[in-house]
């Protein structure tokens, strides 16, 4: 007893400690707690988490959880359906659409990582989505390829649902990448003092002929061959720019993986065999037949499905069954 009582009076920090361990513990083994399973995959209370912060984060709201866990059997179904099928995605391409998500983001992968984990999301959680989404267009655009074709009468009908000027003139522009380079691991002071070299240039060019000469003379900057686009295969938003862009001249400076990059538009021509309003039908005939084969067949999986609530409750997969 008075061994016991001196141990007590002597030691409270390894107490507390021995205290603070267990209940460390005790939350790891609650997060990786199985929740459900999906065709004997675990989904873990931590999954649940970190989905529901990467769509906060990335949808700007906030869903019940259950619509999260919708959102995670769905996952399993379509990267199940996929090895089923031997379309897989290596680590490589996940990591390289991840890396191209940075990019979209003016960042590199490792600074798309850090921004993850400001917001106490593991990079894992992102990338098991790309893989999903990955492994998924490539199935149903298989299994559905002849409903995704087009015709030309599917197209002129969609013009007219659209009720669309089919005489809006597309254009193809002749374009010059420009970079100025940034090496990587340079400090945040290299873009901006970069970015303050592709505008002066922008103020000397004036032409492609004279400007592009010019550009190859400055230090680490790269000029590299013409490219050509549809202004009917281009976004929107760089539509748009490109639209009042006067020839010859260079767009605004981009941060991009490699460094500083513009664009000089040396040439535009009119395509008048084209159409931006029968491309975007196109595109919205095909994301529209993409939409409903993939809910058709997600719900096919669902249906089929065995999944199973750790609680012991065998609840039947939210399904319409189409027999």
């Amino acid at each position: 007893m008075i061994t016991t009582r001196v141990f007590l009076q002597a030691s409270p920090l390894r107490l507390a400690a021995a205290l603070a361990g267990a209940l460390l513990a005790c939350t790891a083994a609650q997060a990786q707690q199985v929740v459900l399973t999906v065709n004997g995959e675990p989904i873990t209370a931590f999954d649940i988490e970190q989905r529901s912060k990467l769509i906060q984060i990335s949808q700007r709201k906030t869903l019940p959880r259950p619509e999260v866990i919708d959102d995670l059997i769905n996952d399993k179904l379509k990267v199940g359906i996929g090895k089923r099928y031997k379309f897989e995605i290596d680590d490589g391409e996940v990591n390289k659409s991840f890396n191209d998500m940075a990019h979209r983001m003016r960042l590199d992968g490792d600074g798309l990582v850090k921004v993850l984990g400001q917001q106490g999301i593991q990079a894992y959680t992102l990338k098991d989505r790309i893989r999903a989404e990955m492994v998924w267009q490539q199935i149903v655009r298989s299994k559905y390829q002849s409903s995704l074709q087009q015709s030309e009468k599917d197209v002129d009908q969609k013009l007219e649902s659209r009720k669309k000027d089919d005489g809006q003139t597309a254009f193809e522009y002749t374009l010059r990448p420009i970079l100025f380079v940034i090496p990587r691991g340079s400090p945040r002071e290299m873009v901006e003092q970069r970015t303050r070299e592709a505008e002066a240039l922008r103020l000397r060019f004036n032409d492609c002929d004279s400007g592009v000469p010019l550009a190859r003379g400055l230090r680490d900057v790269a000029v590299r061959e013409p490219i050509r686009k549809s202004s009917a295969d281009l976004a929107p938003a760089l539509r748009e720019i490109l639209e009042k862009m006067t020839i010859g001249k260079l767009t605004a400076p981009e941060a991009t993986q490699q460094g500083v990059e513009v664009f000089a538009v040396c040439a535009k021509r009119e395509l008048k065999s084209d159409t931006v309003a029968k491309r975007e039908a196109q595109n919205e005939l095909f994301s529209e037949r993409y939409t409903a084969a993939s809910k058709k067949f997600l719900n096919e999986l669902r249906c089929q499905a065995m999944i199973e609530y750790k609680d012991g409750t065998n609840a039947p997969p939210v399904c319409v069954n189409t027999r």
